[in-house]
């Protein structure tokens, strides 16, 4: 069963990609990293598509991450890290037509890969956003990173560094710019093709060549900075076992949302 699912409505030029995996929240494991690269890939040889929005399944969640099922064995070099979100943007593969994201429940954590690598962000009062990392002994490193480009430095470490302990809600994301639209309750995806089928209405190159150059502008910082994430999270996070052994006794009570 296809973890990713994509409805194009090729007279308007938009297609829907939908993580679907509600039963886990849309955590990403290596079936949906792998679908997401194929469809993305796809989608630049679909010239039907010129606007593409990306969506969760459910009610709960956008995307919480990687699913914490997934093992990925890593090198034992410090320098080298073994991840594979980081080929399930859209900018990863080379798509360069404009991705709206449609966020309604929780997105976290790896999440921001994915969001990290859209044009903007629609959500509705639902929606939060939180970075859980530190809580179980992680770097957040990708993450921080992508999201550094989106909101102010200061939001970015309080989310990063706050852990489980607290929830960036629709209304602050909108505040800080990490969101540009906050619709009614249940309308992020609707709003989110709204305008895509705007976009997707203007002539294609013009389009494509504007969402290269915005990343033109914005991929400088982050290549630099990738290029030390790799030993930042070998060095400092703790070993898996002990990982798992933080997140098995998490505290379950209640985030604090802002």
């Amino acid at each position: 069963m296809s973890a990713v699912r994509v409805d194009a409505d090729k007279g308007g030029g938009v297609a829907v990609v939908t993580l679907d995996r509600p039963h886990r929240l849309n955590a990403i494991d290596l079936d949906m990293a792998r679908e997401l690269t194929e469809v993305w890939r796809a989608l630049r040889f679909d010239d039907s598509v010129r606007a593409v929005v990306l969506t969760g399944s459910g009610e709960r969640a956008f995307c919480t991450g990687i699913d914490r099922d997934v093992v990925v064995p890593q090198p034992s070099s410090p320098y080298t890290q073994d991840d594979p979100l980081l080929t399930v943007g859209p900018k990863a593969n080379d798509l360069w037509k404009p991705v709206i994201a449609a966020v309604r429940g929780m997105a976290c954590g790896g999440a921001f890969y994915l969001l990290g690598e859209c044009e903007f962000v629609v959500a509705d009062p639902t929606a939060v956003f939180f970075d859980p990392h530190t809580t179980y002994g992680m770097v957040s490193a990708y993450e921080s990173m992508l999201m550094a480009a989106r909101m102010p430095y200061g939001e970015v470490a309080r989310m990063a560094l706050m852990g489980t302990a607290e929830r960036i809600s629709a209304r602050r994301a909108h505040e800080i710019g990490l969101v540009s639209e906050v619709t009614e309750d249940g309308g992020a995806l609707a709003g989110a093709v709204r305008c895509a089928s705007v976009i997707a209405g203007y002539p294609t190159e013009g389009v494509q060549g504007t969402v290269r150059a915005l990343w033109a502008a914005r991929e400088a910082a982050p290549a630099q900075a990738f290029a030390q994430a790799a030993p930042l999270i070998a060095l400092g996070s703790l070993p898996v076992e002990r990982q798992a052994e933080l997140f098995r006794n998490r505290d379950r009570t209640e985030p604090r949302i802002r």
